[in-house]
């Protein structure tokens, strides 16, 4: 193997790709969220919501994702990812926008919906765009880096979405303002889509025929290896849906979203429910820690992963940090020791997506990843309608989150125990299917 051309060219990837991945995914998460900051802001007042009405508009985008997920995969594996990638953020950048003029609380159920469609397929293109390029052993690390999105886009976007929305500009209140500044740069970035991104090493002109030719071979090698343990090239669609694994993988991601989505929509009300004495703006900073924590603890895993070529553990341990941490809010006796345990519950949070993507990608083939990642993401997406809306159910039932972050800490210790028991069985031996890899 030729050492300088295999780090030359993972560099120049790396360099080129993660970086593009990072700013995407960072967008895509400042458009979800933006609905959080707008309701501190006024939103909630302008639209006479309650908590159980947040909680469903927060969700709600996760059910048009669901029912878009899948077809949005296919589509992207036939229009490839650059033309496809740039339409989904050009639509989603539109909707957020035009988000700004909603005047009730169903019309914006209505564009909440509509996000969800319009950025249907983006996450699970991302995951599989990363096969498209990088060998196995460098996934859970680029994953990661990639992942580090949503913690930074929370952690640089708490308090600056906060000082949006308490201003006013040409008599247009701050919570409107932040969903046209957070649909932007998804059009521009979009727009950039079409231009820079390659489909595949072989259209890539600034690889050299050296790299593209040592690149191509290695991807390739990986996947003959899989085919020569047990994976069939041509698999129906229909076969990949009786996929035990992939429905496992999928019960795994629905717990875990549950916990996440949970977190992320809530975690500002979280914190003010914490003392009286908080203002929005200290929200807003305090709201950076935990985020800031779980992106370390993101690359961190990512990379130990990597280098142990352990996924499994790595896993499990993320969701089982995260469930201490909730329980350790619940039962803290002051604000600062449960602001503390929510920077560990967000670490681990954030910790289990480098390892847990990886795990997933080592174990199912190439082609049934196209549809496989569809049904794990939309599938487990929709603990992202489960979570938040369970939440302001709960919140309006008790007033006050302690019910309701015991709850997404049972939802984060169930996602340990499955990764956990994931190990334990062998995967379905049908020559149609599968693979018969143990998960490692």
């Amino acid at each position: 193997m030729n050492t300088s051309v295999e780090k030359r060219t993972i560099r120049k990837v790396i360099l080129r790709i993660v970086p593009y991945m990072f700013i995407a995914y960072l967008v895509s998460f400042v458009d979800r969220v933006s609905l959080t900051y707008a309701s501190i802001g006024g939103l909630d007042k302008a639209l006479g919501l309650t908590s159980s009405t947040f909680g469903l508009l927060s969700g709600i985008f996760f059910i048009s994702y669901f029912f878009c997920e899948i077809p949005s995969n296919l589509f992207l594996a036939k229009f490839g990812a650059r033309k496809w990638i740039a339409r989904i953020l050009v639509s989603w950048g539109v909707v957020t926008f035009i988000t700004a003029w909603v005047n009730s609380a169903t019309s914006l159920l209505v564009f909440r919906f509509l996000l969800g469609m319009a950025e249907a397929g983006f996450f699970p293109g991302m995951i599989l765009y990363i096969t498209y390029w990088f060998r196995q052993k460098e996934r859970a690390k680029v994953t990661a880096l990639f992942m580090t999105a949503p913690p930074i886009a929370n952690a640089l976007g708490a308090p600056a979405a906060v000082w949006v929305v308490q201003h006013n500009w040409l008599n247009f209140p701050g919570w409107r303002w932040i969903f046209i500044l957070a649909g932007i740069p998804a059009v521009v970035i979009g727009v950039i889509t079409f231009f820079f991104l390659d489909d595949g090493p072989k259209r890539a002109k600034w690889l050299k025929d050296e790299e593209k030719d040592w690149l191509i071979s290695e991807l390739r090698r990986e996947e003959e290896s899989k085919v020569k343990s047990g994976t069939i090239n041509k698999i129906p669609i229909k076969d990949v849906f009786k996929n035990k694994l992939v429905w496992r993988f999928t019960f795994i991601n629905f717990t875990y979203v549950v916990g996440l989505y949970g977190i992320t929509f809530w975690m500002p009300r979280i914190i003010k429910s914490l003392s009286n004495i908080f203002t929005n703006t200290q929200i807003g900073w305090i709201t950076v820690i935990p985020y800031f924590c779980g992106a370390v603890a993101m690359v961190f895993m990512g990379r130990h992963s990597d280098s142990t070529g352990e996924r499994k553990y790595h896993a499990a341990f993320g969701p089982l940090m995260g469930a201490i941490g909730l329980i350790g809010v619940v039962v803290s006796p002051n604000p600062v020791i449960s602001i503390i345990m929510i920077c560990i519950a967000t670490s681990g949070l954030y910790s289990f997506s480098g390892p847990y993507w990886a795990l997933t990608s080592s174990v199912i083939a190439a082609e049934i990843m196209v549809v496989g990642t569809g049904i794990i993401n939309c599938v487990g997406n929709l603990g992202g309608f489960i979570g938040p809306y369970i939440i302001g159910i709960l919140n309006d039932l008790t007033g006050n989150f302690t019910l309701s972050v015991a709850f997404l800490a049972l939802m984060l210790g169930a996602t340990c125990i499955q990764v956990m028991l994931a190990g334990k069985h062998k995967a379905d031996v049908n020559k149609d299917t599968f693979i018969t890899n143990d998960i490692k």
